[in-house]
């Protein structure tokens, strides 16, 4: 019974994984609730009644003065929450599936029943830890379009130095020990597991979350880069996440991210030349 019960639960796993991501990346293409026109590339909502008289020039020095209502605020956080979502769920989904194995093989816990917590425990402390991150990009976002560094038009980099700043800070973050060291926690999810196991459904959430945090260690310098090439921008978007994945997946770690952090640096020093 049991290896038909691994198989099935397994099956069900990557097919809600995969529905997961594919919502995320769907809301993402239809601009994530942030309508179009004027509003949606300046990453406001559009409301009935108010867009349609809105005059540009007012709703730029709007944006300029960071007049964001809690609508805005929903919305813009949604947006990166949904991000991380589909940024993020390719490769945690090994860990994911990982964790799925093991709570369905009591014996590898002595037999004890409480460790058996839902996969969805994990998953959703791995989740909490992204939105929480999802909020704080929200608040940098509406900081860096308040000092200027970002425009509110295209939600995209309005200054060289800041472009170029972030560019080598990301390419030397991803040749720092810490990188490497949150890297290897993201790489090596047995391990993970076998140091910080806990068991019931608050273990699971507990170790989901701690999982999470390692991930943002490892990641969070590259979500910066979104603020470079526009924060709705689908390649940025695109090629970030493939890097992420990349990086947890293939084999011949570290050196995906390594030539991407050597190449993210010079670009960046390219930027101050020019």
């Amino acid at each position: 019974m049991l290896p038909r019960l691994l198989k099935r639960d397994r099956a069900i796993m990557i097919a809600a994984l995969t529905v997961l991501c594919g919502l995320a990346w769907l809301y993402i293409l239809s601009g994530a609730g942030l309508g179009s026109g004027m509003g949606a590339a300046a990453g406001l909502p559009l409301r009935a009644g108010a867009v349609a008289s809105r005059d540009p020039g007012m709703a730029m020095a709007a944006m300029g003065m960071g007049g964001w209502d809690a609508g805005t605020w929903a919305l813009v956080i949604a947006m990166w929450s949904v991000m991380m979502v589909a940024m993020m769920i390719p490769s945690a989904a090994p860990a994911i599936l990982l964790y799925d194995r093991i709570r369905l093989q009591p014996r590898s816990r002595d037999g004890d029943r409480a460790a058996l917590a839902p996969s969805w425990a994990f998953a959703s402390g791995y989740l909490l830890m992204w939105l929480g991150f999802a909020c704080l990009a929200g608040i940098l976002q509406w900081a860096l379009e308040r000092a200027g560094f970002v425009s509110a038009l295209t939600m995209g980099s309005a200054s060289r130095w800041f472009s170029g700043g972030i560019l080598v800070a990301a390419g030397l973050y991803q040749l720092s020990p810490l990188k490497r060291l949150c890297l290897s926690h993201c790489r090596s999810p047995g391990h993970f597991f076998t140091r910080h196991w806990r068991p019931g459904t608050i273990g699971a959430v507990r170790l989901g979350a701690l999982h999470g945090a390692f991930c943002i260690g490892c990641c969070w310098v590259l979500m910066l880069l979104l603020f470079v090439g526009g924060v709705m921008d689908l390649g940025w978007i695109a090629a970030l996440a493939c890097l992420i994945l990349l990086e947890k997946t293939l084999p011949w770690e570290p050196w995906p991210g390594r030539l991407a952090g050597m190449g993210m640096a010079a670009w960046g020093v390219a930027i101050f030349a020019a």
